[in-house]
């Protein structure tokens, strides 16, 4: 039996991975900090939000980016570049995070305090290559929920993985303990996305006996 989409559903059929925009497109900063906002509700690795955003709206860096970004054309023509960065020193935020935790009474102190030494302990014990692993998973979740909200405010997005990233670093002078994880590419669509299909369900999933 065929059962109605809910709008959340639909919100996500008609997210596409859009290449062409619309050239000359201006986006307001609010309306992409709006978006950062809201996308900040995802879930992160010990609640430690390790994603930080540079966002890339001049045309002219945007142009030079491209260069930086093995020449994809929507680095250039899309209204904006949403940089998602990974601090790999997210655990020392653990105090600020859990100690505002138990300001807004979202947890005892001595769970607060727990967490503060649980994340220290053990993040800092990490090397930085796992820690880069942590947060690269924690901004593919930030970054799903980018596009989707931009998606409902009626903007086209595509996520890009494939880009110089020693380059970005260099250019935009991040931190030692700031790596470049993903682009977003933000505006109008020139032209509909390609659909595209998808295995088939029973080839993905199966159940534990």
């Amino acid at each position: 039996m065929s059962q109605q989409k809910s709008a959340l559903e639909k919100l996500m059929d008609e997210r596409k991975s859009v290449r062409k925009y619309e050239p000359g497109v201006t986006i307001p900063r609010e309306t992409i900090e709006h978006i950062l906002q809201q996308a900040t509700s995802a879930p992160s690795s010990s609640n430690l939000q390790p994603w930080r955003f540079l966002v890339i709206d001049d045309q002219e860096q945007k142009k030079e980016l491209r260069i930086a970004g093995f020449n994809q054309e929507q680095i250039e023509t899309s209204s904006a570049i949403i940089a998602v960065i990974g601090d790999i020193e997210m655990y020392k935020n653990a105090k600020q995070i859990n100690d505002l935790n138990v300001e807004l009474g979202y947890m005892p102190r001595e769970i607060a305090d727990m967490m503060i030494s649980n994340s220290e302990a053990s993040y800092s014990n990490f090397s930085d290559a796992e820690r880069s692993n942590i947060a690269h998973l924690d901004s593919g979740l930030i970054s799903m929920q980018i596009v989707l909200l931009a998606k409902d405010m009626g903007y086209d997005t595509v996520i890009m993985g494939g880009f110089d990233k020693v380059a970005f670093a260099k250019k935009y002078e991040l931190p030692a303990n700031e790596v470049p994880m993903i682009l977003i590419a933000i505006g109008k669509a020139a032209m509909p996305a390609r659909n595209s299909s998808r295995l088939p369900f029973e080839q993905i999933i199966r159940f534990s006996s």
